[in-house]
């Protein structure tokens, strides 16, 4: 007797009904960029459909997100002026403070998420503050509280740690708690490697460091125990959802984490895979949509319970529309 698995796939409604991987708007967090001004919408030139926002044209490209679907976005910020140490990170006026008030002011039930990192903020463009030549972890930590508090202070819901100092979870929990902040959460970038698919959202954040790389604190592109380590610490430190980046060439890392905790996991499909497939999609050389969608659902096959991913509105356009 032949087996034949094919009769599980002899129709679309047949498909529909064994599938073991279901993806849903729910799934994804829009990642977006925001600067000082009005009115602006200024396309990034290496992440076509992508675009630096001002605060009022942040806000309706949230709404537009929010009737779509997805319920959460995580906001990278690009400031009036940086410094060796990243002041305007924290201060009370900075671009993401603002957005994320005007953002929670419009839509409250959004769930609003803030990058927790200086490298946007620094005239040299490293995840923290430069002694000796080299960025010193713990001097940056009081740093990363600091910026965490003033996020929460303008009502984040969750701030998202991404420098890969040691113990910044337990040291930014630690400083939310003080601040009476015990019910805003922590989403970690626990295991974050250094790699070469970050080059069009330092084009887009304006974060390219200006001297070495990040490969002294970023991880080992070579490396799966230490992924494991990595998550496990900012576990006991106290993170509520942790994350790996990026997602789609470490898809046995996503796996591999999966197994280890009962938290949500994250993985973020990163500017460089976003700008892959729109540059084939570009010359023709594959059909954008269903890459997208194929690469989304590996995502989620290997164990991500949530997406970061630049794609969340077309993604979110065509499974309603599915639907």
């Amino acid at each position: 007797m032949i087996t034949r698995p094919r009769r599980l796939r002899r129709t679309g409604t047949i498909r529909d009904m064994v599938r073991e991987t279901h993806l849903s708007t729910q799934d994804f967090i829009a990642p977006l960029f925001v600067k000082h001004g009005k009115n602006i919408q200024d396309p990034i030139r290496s992440m076509p459909g992508q675009f630096q926002f001002s605060p009022d044209t942040l806000v309706l490209e949230a709404e537009e997100l929010w009737a779509l679907g997805v319920p959460a976005l995580i906001l990278f910020g690009l400031p009036d002026g940086k410094n060796p140490t990243g002041s305007r990170s924290w201060a009370e006026d900075g671009i993401v403070q603002i957005a994320v008030k005007e953002i929670k002011d419009r839509l409250p039930d959004m769930v609003v998420m803030t990058d927790v990192c200086l490298c946007e903020y620094t005239d040299h463009g490293h995840c923290g503050v430069i002694l000796d030549g080299v960025v010193d972890n713990d001097t940056t930590l009081e740093l990363l509280a600091r910026q965490a508090v003033s996020h929460c202070d303008a009502g984040a819901d969750f701030v998202a740690p991404s420098d890969m100092m040691d113990g910044r979870v337990g040291h930014i929990r630690r400083a939310l708690d003080d601040a009476g902040y015990q019910d805003r959460g922590i989403l970690s970038y626990a295991v974050k490697y250094a790699s070469a698919f970050y080059g069009p959202f330092r084009d887009a954040a304006d974060s390219a460091p200006q001297f070495g790389d990040r490969t002294g604190y970023q991880m080992d592109p070579a490396n799966a125990l230490e992924a494991l380590k990595e998550a496990e610490l900012d576990i006991e430190e106290g993170a509520d959802m942790i994350m790996v980046k990026p997602a789609l060439p470490y898809l046995d890392i996503i796996s591999r984490v999966r197994e280890i905790t009962l938290l949500p996991l994250a993985a973020y499909n990163v500017s460089g895979e976003y700008a892959m497939v729109k540059a084939a999609a570009s010359k023709g050389w594959l059909d954008g949509e269903r890459a997208m969608m194929e690469m989304l659902m590996a995502i989620k096959r290997a164990g991500a319970d949530l997406i970061l991913t630049y794609f969340a509105k077309e993604a979110a356009r065509k499974l309603r529309n599915e639907n």
